[in-house]
């Protein structure tokens, strides 16, 4: 086994909410600098940046998964990670249909700009990104698990875009392989406040807007960095684990 550190929660330039330099070379420099090997890349219903961190990480330590932030009809936002950058255009396919056809207004949301692996600037995506898809919490979950894919709702104890707050309680309908704790809370604190997550995986993140953000709080001892590894080391099965750092 191999212990990999994790954040798998990153945002690129693509994301109007993401600082201006969260381009693809600083995002793998402050990664690889904060003692990562392993992130995933989750923008906001968009994945065009990907390829180019994963180019941007060849030659270094840094394993990069590609993923993407999606934003549920309840205005819930979950990880969706995934082993192959074909998994993850079937996803965005889909919610290039479901997302309403708004335009951006770049000074009042931010840009959303598409790069390549050395950051310079390829086009604006012009489509309004911050917006709900018409998927609904199951839908996606369904959609993303079919694919291969692991389907994580992001910082439930946020009141913004978390799945504790906007829908008032944790579905028991869905097998969740794991949810998402924010950097504001910790283990111990997130169980006695929401004890319904005592049996539920938990992983926490940085969800990094900006280099500094970078959290790396999951520690993942697994074979090799993938889907079926990490879904295993949720589940503390066949000697894969996961460890939160304390104080992260």
């Amino acid at each position: 086994m191999k212990t990999y550190r994790a954040e798998l929660h990153v945002h690129t330039i693509l994301s109007p909410c993401a600082g201006v330099e969260m381009i693809p070379p600083l995002i793998v420099q402050s990664a690889v600098e904060s003692g990562i090997q392993l992130i995933a890349i989750t923008d906001h219903n968009a994945s065009e940046n990907v390829e180019a961190v994963i180019n941007a990480a060849k030659g270094s330590d840094l394993v990069v998964l590609p993923g993407m932030e999606l934003q549920t009809e309840e205005e819930v936002h979950s990880l969706c990670l995934f082993d192959t950058l074909d998994q993850l255009n079937q996803l965005q396919k889909l919610v290039d249909e479901k997302l309403p056809d708004v335009k951006n207004n770049a000074e009042f949301f931010g840009e959303q700009f598409i790069v390549d692996e050395t950051g310079d600037f390829i086009r604006r995506k012009e489509q309004l990104l911050i917006n709900s898809t018409s998927l609904s919490l199951n839908e996606a979950y369904d959609f993303v698990t079919h694919l291969g894919g692991l389907f994580i709702p992001a910082h439930i104890n946020r009141q913004a875009f978390g799945l504790i707050y906007h829908l008032g309680f944790i579905p028991t309908d869905i097998q969740w392989d794991a949810l998402e704790i924010s950097r504001h809370i910790s283990y111990q604190d997130a169980i006695l406040e929401y004890p319904q997550l005592e049996n539920i995986p938990l992983i926490q993140s940085g969800d990094v807007h900006y280099l500094s953000d970078f959290l790396g709080a999951n520690l993942f001892s697994i074979e090799k960095p993938s889907i079926s590894e990490i879904k295993l080391a949720l589940k503390n099965e066949k000697h894969r684990s996961l460890t939160l750092m304390k104080g992260s």
